[in-house]
């Protein structure tokens, strides 16, 4: 029998996807650099909450006998990864102080964890509302 997700942990989600999203937009809102540099920045967040989600639900996929082809299942774990390393080279050459660097790395990351959490709680209270309904 499936349980729904707790609400607490339900709102946890939100607030970190929020959070990290917010923090991070807001930072370059505020930043002084070029218009360029901020809409690098900019994609690579959109880019990386696409990549995760998307390999969240195709490992979601696997486990429950959905079929997901190996190229999409490896496209996901390799955007995810070139999201988080582009980011990474970004931020090593940036002419940014090192807490400013801290602060796009942990929103970032922050951001991806609640995208995770949140596309997960979302699937699992759907599965918990079908087997109720049905059993």
């Amino acid at each position: 029998m499936l349980q729904k997700t707790s609400k607490a942990f339900v709102t946890a989600s939100w607030v970190a996807l929020a959070v990290g999203a917010t923090g991070y937009i807001v930072g370059l809102w505020r930043a002084e650099m070029l218009l360029n540099e901020k809409g690098y920045y900019f994609t690579l967040l959109m880019f990386g909450l696409f990549a995760v989600v998307s390999l969240q639900k195709s490992v979601r996929d696997r486990l429950e006998g959905l079929q997901v082809t190996d190229i999409y299942y490896s496209l996901c774990w390799v955007a995810t990864l070139m999201s988080i390393a582009l980011l990474t080279v970004g931020l090593w050459n940036a002419d940014l102080l090192p807490s400013e660097k801290g602060f796009y790395a942990f929103s970032f990351l922050l951001a991806m964890f609640g995208a995770v959490t949140v596309q997960k709680n979302t699937r699992d209270d759907l599965m918990a509302d079908k087997q109720q309904k049905l059993g």
